[in-house]
């Protein structure tokens, strides 16, 4: 089998990031980790080529940049889902508060608690 040629390459590169994207778009986590390892396998036989053009990389480069956004993205959704996830454990345990000599208090809550859902 002949090695594929470069823009085959970056062909594959970005039918990768097209799937990537919609992933991303889709919250469909899971299959991220499977394109990662695509995406990788990719570059890394992109590295290897060493007649490459920087006008054949410019469409690449952009989705690549694009879809890091997207990422950062998600994950501070994620890193705010968790945040919030605490602060809620943390209330559940119960009500922290100081009187007037600066000696913390604790009120516990009921063992029942509900969340409120709000639109």
């Amino acid at each position: 089998m002949s090695d594929p040629k470069p823009q085959q390459l970056i062909d594959e590169l970005d039918q990768i990031l097209d799937r990537e994207r919609a992933a991303l778009m889709a919250g469909d986590l899971a299959k991220l980790e499977e394109l990662l390892a695509k995406k990788e396998k990719a570059i890394g036989k992109l590295n290897a080529v060493t007649e490459l053009e920087r006008e054949s990389l410019t469409q690449v480069h952009t989705k690549v940049s694009r879809n890091q956004e997207l990422l950062d993205s998600a994950m501070e959704g994620i890193r705010a889902v968790a945040a919030r996830m605490a602060e809620l454990r943390r209330i559940r345990r119960g009500l922290d508060v100081y009187d007037q000599a600066g000696r913390r208090t604790r009120f516990g809550t009921r063992s029942a608690t509900r969340l409120e859902k709000r639109a």
